[in-house]
């Protein structure tokens, strides 16, 4: 314990360090929660320069192990704002019980992007609220919140204006707004919002985020409506099932089009075919998975009614849709497409993962079968 001897700035705080010498010397649950809140208030009247020592803090980590819940919350409060605080000891804090960490969640200055990261994994959704309203949070933590989709964290991560979320991030935010009503007052507000997006939101949000939208951005209000009326009037179509009758010949075509502009401009990746499918675009889905793997739109038509996924993963896998996603995928293509394709054969997607190259050869083998 002479390291706190170390700590003592002036003869005159001698009778303090004394009493905590006295302190450490005590084995009782007692003596240990005093020379814990002592030792912090002395490192807070004298806050260490630089980074706090080893021992100081090997000190403090097994103090506060052994203190109780009134002692380790008082301890989180002390500790919130405190630069010199030794790093493990605020990591130990921000994983425990909501009530201790929230004040180190919200303030620690010694939180490190990865400690925010790891409490998104390993914590309670109570503590992965409290790092999406931390203050100016970091764009990687932003995006794994937004990548956890939980309605709660996303819309907790919407109403901080101080988070640094990217224009692809709010995009997605929007995109999530379709599902999460709540998400949707706080994104009308967000100054990351983009009068692009806040058209698109125009077309799910109720009466009065719908006049917010219109008074921030200065938008027609008539033009929105129309807009609107024609996604509804696209949606019922875009329900039709493939494998009932033919498709609307003119918004096939629409589609058709509008894929070979993404592609033309780069723009077409597996990841928008995933949302197409998640915005009941069959159609969209369909060209778009011919256009990126270069077969024919009848060959996908083939895969999306055969009696077994099996082509269809294939042919996902060949344009770069993650096997991971694709069972989640094929829920959704079943829903619109009369539960095809079938349910039959084997679950390929569960075995290693298959190169694009090879992929597209198992693809064109089942289709010349």
């Amino acid at each position: 314990m002479s390291v706190l001897v170390q700590l003592r700035p002036t003869s005159a705080e001698a009778p303090a360090v004394q009493e905590l010498l006295t302190l450490a010397r005590d084995r009782s649950a007692d003596a240990r929660e005093r020379l814990l809140l002592g030792v912090l208030s002395l490192c807070d009247a004298h806050p260490p320069v630089g980074e706090l020592s080893p021992i100081l803090g090997e000190i403090f980590l097994t103090l506060a192990r052994q203190a109780e819940r009134d002692v380790r919350k008082a301890l989180s409060m002390r500790l919130a704002e405190a630069d010199w605080a030794p790093r493990e000891l605020i990591n130990v804090l921000a994983l425990d019980e909501i009530e201790i960490a929230r004040p180190i969640l919200a303030a620690s200055p010694v939180l490190q992007d990865e400690d925010l990261l790891r409490v998104l994994v390993e914590a309670t959704l109570e503590h992965q609220i409290a790092v999406a309203r931390r203050p100016n949070l970091a764009g990687r933590v932003a995006d794994a919140i937004i990548d956890k989709g939980d309605p709660a964290t996303l819309t907790a991560l919407a109403s901080n204006r101080t988070a640094e979320i990217s224009l692809e991030g709010v995009r997605r935010l929007v995109e999530h707004s379709r599902r999460v009503a709540a998400l949707r007052g706080p994104l009308t507000r967000h100054p990351g919002l983009t009068e692009q997006l806040a058209e698109q939101m125009y077309q799910w949000v109720g009466v009065a985020l719908r006049q917010s939208i219109c008074a921030r951005f200065d938008v027609d209000e008539a033009r929105l409506a129309s807009v609107v009326d024609q996604a509804v009037a696209d949606a019922h179509r875009g329900e039709r099932p493939l494998t009932g009758a033919a498709p609307d010949k003119e918004r096939d075509e629409m589609e058709r089009r509008l894929i070979d502009k993404l592609q033309a401009a780069g723009q077409l990746k597996a990841g928008y075919l995933v949302r197409s499918i998640r915005e009941r675009r069959l159609g969209l889905f369909v060209h778009g998975l011919s256009a990126l793997s270069g077969q024919p739109v009848a060959h996908i038509h083939k895969a999306l009614v055969s009696g077994t996924p099996e082509a269809l993963y294939y042919i996902c896998a060949a344009v770069g849709i993650d096997r991971a996603v694709f069972p989640a995928l094929l829920t959704e293509i079943r829903l619109l497409n009369e539960r095809r394709p079938g349910d039959g054969g084997e679950r390929v997607w569960r075995q290693e993962a298959i190169e694009p190259a090879a992929a597209i050869r198992a693809f064109r083998t089942l289709m010349a079968a």
